[in-house]
């Protein structure tokens, strides 16, 4: 059905396109309309970071960034969310137009900016939500917090989403806010887990429940600075790590209209690149902490890769705009009989 829906779509502006697609989901959902999932194998389970995920399709940050959406992206047969990513306050993003669709590359190119209603609307909007499946939440800062007060903001929004999330992901990869992407890196990466941590330590003692930390990196970094990130990550106890983010690379959408926008890059010409942060990761970690693989995802086999590398989860976001949300179904059926890469089988099991 999605193939017959796509060309009317596409013939939409992209971020219009993204709002009337969310809002007609909800809408079917509201009215029972959007058909059953597909049951994924009983094999798809997988527990990581003290956490069953009925199955290791997930839905990537940036979708539904105020929560809007949550009961009826948890209708599609996700086997978790996260969604994201919130500021402490509101901010509207960059200026429009700030989406762009590479068709030629099955690709997206964003600016959007982390443009969300803050984290008090966000928190509403979860508290009213009927979902009971493995929820993330993405946090960040705004963009007009100075970068050596970005953890002020870091610690307001994991305060504000502690008790409402299965897991928190730190977002210092972003490439659509200034000088985020120095957060993930050498002292300042070290200062910002440390004050997080021990926030999560507090919260999980005042609230009798502990909720995993992750940290999601960017595709743009080389062998020696992925193995620099892993150390840290390990030596502060982080609970998981995403790879990756979307990139700055145009090396393989050159040619491509809209190839000179400013942003970053997502869809298929990621793939490989995130790929071979999954396998640095991997062999940096030696099951440290589980990595949770995102990046170019447009069909099962693509899902393959990613375990392959040392995945044990996976994400979707450019994907379903280009296959739709049959590909949910697919990926978890290729992975039904997937077994998660060494260093990611060995993280599992230690949690």
């Amino acid at each position: 059905m999605y193939s017959l829906v796509r060309p009317l779509l596409f013939a939409l502006e992209a971020e219009t396109a993204h709002h009337f697609t969310l809002a007609t989901l909800r809408a079917f959902d509201g009215l029972g309309l959007i058909p059953a999932a597909a049951t994924a194998p009983d094999n798809c389970a997988r527990s990581i970071m003290g956490i069953r995920f009925p199955n290791p399709v997930g839905l990537a940050a940036g979708l539904d960034k105020n929560g809007e959406y949550i009961d009826a992206l948890g209708a599609l047969g996700f086997g978790y969310l996260e969604i994201g990513t919130v500021t402490p306050r509101p901010q509207p993003g960059n200026p429009k137009p700030r989406m762009f669709r590479l068709p030629g590359a099955d690709a997206l190119i964003n600016r959007m900016g982390f443009n969300n209603d803050g984290v008090a609307r966000f928190v509403a909007n979860v508290e009213r939500s009927g979902y009971r499946g493995v929820l993330g939440i993405n946090i960040g800062k705004n963009f007009d917090t100075p970068i050596e007060r970005a953890a002020d903001d870091y610690e307001t929004c994991l305060n504000a989403v502690y008790a409402h999330a299965s897991y928190v992901t730190v977002n210092v990869s972003s490439p659509n806010t200034a000088g985020l992407r120095d957060l993930q890196a050498g002292a300042a990466l070290d200062a910002l887990l440390s004050r997080l941590k021990r926030a999560q330590n507090r919260l999980a003692q005042a609230q009798g429940r502990y909720v995993p930390l992750v940290v999601k990196i960017a595709p743009d970094l080389d062998a020696a600075a992925v193995a620099d990130i892993a150390h840290r990550l390990a030596a502060h106890r982080v609970d998981a790590v995403i790879a990756t983010n979307t990139t700055l690379s145009r090396t393989d959408v050159a040619t491509l209209p809209h190839a000179s926008e400013a942003g970053g890059l997502s869809g298929a010409p990621l793939r490989e690149q995130s790929n071979a942060v999954i396998r640095s990761l991997a062999r940096a970690l030696d099951g440290a902490l589980p990595i949770i693989g995102v990046g170019g995802i447009l069909s099962g086999a693509d899902a393959r890769e990613k375990i392959d590398a040392g995945a044990t989860l996976v994400q979707l976001y450019t994907g379903l705009v280009y296959k739709g949300p049959d590909l949910v179904t697919e990926c978890a059926r290729a992975l039904g009989t997937a077994t998660a890469g060494t260093a990611a089988s060995k993280a599992a099991g230690r949690r």
